[in-house]
């Protein structure tokens, strides 16, 4: 009975060439790796995510403040499409980040009121200005413990989500 090392991989001749055969070290390397990273990035992601939970507001609010702190007036329907949810969705978080002050909707156009823009308040402001400096003291927190080889794996991280929105 042949073995996995007798038979050739799906898609390959078993008499293909070893310089037409795609390397399959750098996508083992790669699918290992994502293993590895993917389950991390999930754990960095809730210790964040926790640090706006202690100052009352969701992570998925917390990431609408920042959008909007992006994109001052930014209309509901534009948002939606940016956060990648659904306009009703949306609706019910802006309808309590609005209830709790941290919001405000806006009608800023005389000829079309039924655009509404999204800008944050002063307190807002202040929380995700908070937020933001939690989070980034929790996670200098944890780089300092770190040797500087092991930092400069960031800028590889940064370029895998260049170009994404």
């Amino acid at each position: 009975m042949p073995n996995a090392t007798d038979t050739p991989a799906h898609g390959q001749s078993a008499d293909a060439s070893p310089a037409l055969e795609p390397n399959p070290t750098a996508e083992t390397d790669a699918l290992a790796i994502a293993n590895q990273l993917r389950p991390v990035l999930l754990r960095l992601h809730r210790f964040l995510r926790g640090e706006a939970h202690e100052l009352g507001v969701t992570s998925t609010q917390a990431s609408l403040l920042a959008a909007m702190h992006r994109s001052p007036g930014v209309g509901l329907s534009e948002l939606a499409r940016r956060e990648h949810m659904s306009a009703p969705t949306l609706v019910g978080h802006v309808d309590r980040l609005e209830a709790a002050g941290l919001v405000a909707r806006e009608r800023g156009n005389p000829t079309d009121l039924r655009r509404v823009g999204l800008t944050l308040t002063p307190a807002g402001l202040e929380m995700l200005q908070t937020l933001r400096a939690r989070r980034t003291a929790w996670l200098t927190a944890r780089l300092e413990a770190l040797a500087p080889d092991e930092l400069a794996a960031v800028a590889p991280l940064r370029r895998l989500t260049e170009g994404e929105s």
